[in-house]
């Protein structure tokens, strides 16, 4: 084992921090019985620069599917193109609204601790993406949002613009690989918001992108698809839509569908800090979800309350042996 992975063995011995190894290990274990892993970004964690060591996963096929919101999609690109742009602001909790005010009209938008640079990442991507949809439109083709990335990552018409090593990029692996994605609520994304735009102004037909409907029916089909043999686990960084999505898609088939040989997830991991509220799906316990449908009694459930961005890379370390 590296370093990090004997460290976290030798000191995280109780409480999230155990629960840390327990879920390492048994993440490990799935990968070993030939189990495929599903693995879940919310929040801002492109923004957070996961793909330093996300991609790694990807290129060692310890990840097999994401699913991801419209912003992680998009902002681990803007980071590829932007990222000697952007400005980290470490006393953000001080800023009074003036000062994010301040931000806004030097075109730098606040998520956290760090601030996009709105011309050099949304604009910059904005002109090459349109040519992109425009031009499939005109073929009459239509693709998932995260497909038309992967056109524009592997087109080459970026690498103009990088500003980080090209490894660095989980969806640059990702597109390399062709990983299926899906990305529920895509349209709340910046990406999302600039296609509506046009959309609005008749340039694009809304029908040339493929729907979240869609992505369900695609996910569905994978899922089958891919448990013939062996099963699918469930890492789920952070919670809200980019988890709840996905893991719905075990009671469809075997509740709505009737498909009743439908296996459940094989094991599941939420890292959250979210606590557990009335009705939180990001603060429900894995327990709840046997109710649901979602997980077997003897799932692997693992849960740990603690922030996304530290925990998972040393998960991530531990499965690549750092």
């Amino acid at each position: 084992m590296g370093a990090i992975s004997d460290f976290i063995q030798k000191y995280y011995l109780h409480f999230n921090a155990a629960s840390l190894v327990d879920a390492a290990k048994a993440y490990e274990e799935q990968l070993n019985q030939g189990n495929k892993m599903l693995v879940s970004l919310a929040g801002a964690m492109s923004t957070a620069e996961l793909g330093k060591i996300f991609a790694e996963m990807i290129r060692q096929d310890k990840v097999h599917i994401i699913s991801c919101t419209g912003a992680n999609l998009e902002e681990d690109i803007m980071n590829l193109v932007a990222h000697s742009h952007y400005k980290r602001v470490p006393n953000y909790r001080d800023l009074t609204p003036q000062e994010e005010w301040d931000l806004l009209e030097v075109g730098l938008n606040r998520v956290t601790d760090t601030c996009i640079p709105e011309e050099e990442a949304f604009r910059r991507l904005q002109k090459h993406i349109y040519k992109i949809w425009k031009n499939a439109e005109e073929k009459g083709e239509r693709y998932f949002p995260h497909e038309f990335m992967y056109k524009m990552l592997l087109s080459g018409v970026l690498e103009e613009y990088y500003e980080i090593d090209l490894k660095d990029s989980w969806m640059y692996a990702a597109a390399e690989k062709n990983l299926p994605i899906v990305v529920p609520g895509w349209e709340d994304s910046t990406m999302g918001n600039i296609f509506a735009s046009y959309v609005i102004k008749g340039e694009l037909k809304a029908t040339t992108m493929k729907s979240g409907i869609e992505y369900m029916t695609f996910l569905a089909d994978w899922y089958t698809d891919n448990t013939k043999d062996n099963g699918i686990g469930f890492f789920q960084i952070g919670g809200g839509i980019a988890g709840d999505f996905p893991i719905c898609v075990v009671p469809m088939l075997y509740q709505d569908l009737e498909r009743t040989d439908t296996p459940f997830w094989s094991y599941f991991c939420q890292i959250s800090d979210s606590t557990t509220s009335y009705g939180s799906y990001s603060g429900a316990v894995p327990n709840e979800k046997i109710t649901w449908g979602k997980l077997d009694i003897n799932t692997p459930k693992f849960i740990i309350e603690s922030d996304a961005t530290i925990v998972a890379p040393l998960i991530f370390a531990y499965l690549l042996d750092l």
